[in-house]
């Protein structure tokens, strides 16, 4: 089991090893790697979205083949490697998956395309600290906290230079065994879990927010179907 790979793809915010802490675990049982997706660099300065770069990303590092667990916009680069290269890919576990490209013409992702969209036609135009405030309100409807320290500032510069996920070169769905979980708080995410659903994924609602993969029940979904496909 230890030389099962297992790959694990971040969404918008932490990125490596910090965007999975309940699963560092699993490097115990499986050869694991924590992916930095492409102008995600602590040090360097971000790069606007690249769909193409995280699908290779993805792609080099399952090597001849293992499975994937994607956050949110890495659901993305993940599933597009699983269409490209549905032999490398032995499960998807997604959560939160933002495939907003394949379900755009559902009525809350059309209303969040509505709200959010003309926030990104205007991202040149304001600087990071306006559009970190502006996305936080349209999105969670609530007032983000002051950018305190670096880190912060260069997190909300990369927010401001990310492609709205509906662009994604994403239009159908890969035939390979799909585990979604979600936390039951914004019927977008639903929305995208019973398309999933529909096309055969296992669809669980665990909790958790936008992080189900941070719970209990979550953590223990995502070890269970990654082992029971790895034989």
């Amino acid at each position: 089991m230890k030389s099962t790979r297992v790959v694990f793809v971040h969404g918008a915010g932490t990125f490596g090893a910090a965007a999975w802490p309940r699963q560092h675990g699993m490097a115990l049982d499986f050869d694991c790697l924590f992916l930095r997706r492409h102008g995600f660099d602590p040090v360097l300065e971000p790069l606007p979205t690249d769909f193409l770069a995280d699908q290779q990303i993805v792609r080099d590092a399952l090597g001849e083949g293992g499975h994937v667990v994607a956050a949110s916009q890495g659901a993305v680069s993940a599933m597009m490697v699983a269409l490209e290269r549905p032999e490398l890919v032995k499960s998807l576990v997604l959560a939160e998956p933002a495939c907003l490209s394949l379900t755009q013409e559902l009525p809350a992702t059309a209303a969040h395309r509505a709200r959010v969209e003309p926030l990104f036609a205007r991202a040149a135009d304001l600087t990071d600290e306006e559009f970190h405030r502006e996305f936080a309100r349209a999105v969670f409807a609530s007032e983000p906290r002051p950018l305190m320290s670096a880190e912060d500032r260069h997190r909300a510069r990369r927010l401001r230079m990310q492609a709205p996920p509906w662009e994604a070169p994403l239009e159908i769905v890969p035939g390979v065994p799909t585990l979604v979980l979600t936390g039951g708080w914004e019927p977008l995410y639903e929305e995208v879990a019973g398309y999933l659903a529909g096309t055969g994924a296992v669809h669980r609602v665990v909790g958790g927010g936008h992080r189900p993969q941070d719970t209990e029940e979550g953590n223990a979904l995502i070890r269970e179907f990654v082992r029971s496909h790895a034989a």
